[in-house]
């Protein structure tokens, strides 16, 4: 069992329960503005490379 989840794992999880682009994106956002520093962490768990974690965070 892998101690790690990509990020295309994640995103297929959101969209079996239902989410699209604008969902995931609006539950980002939340995400960042009730905990950016946890956010932050979920990002780099992800394995994300520091300018994508940028660009997502901006958003």
């Amino acid at each position: 069992m892998q101690n790690h989840v990509t990020v295309e794992e994640w995103v297929t999880r959101f969209r079996a329960i239902g989410l699209d682009e604008a969902a995931m994106r609006k539950w980002h956002q939340l995400f960042e503005m009730e905990n950016p520093e946890g956010h932050q962490n979920f990002l780099e768990w992800l394995g994300l490379p520091a300018e994508m974690i940028t660009e997502i965070r901006q958003r």
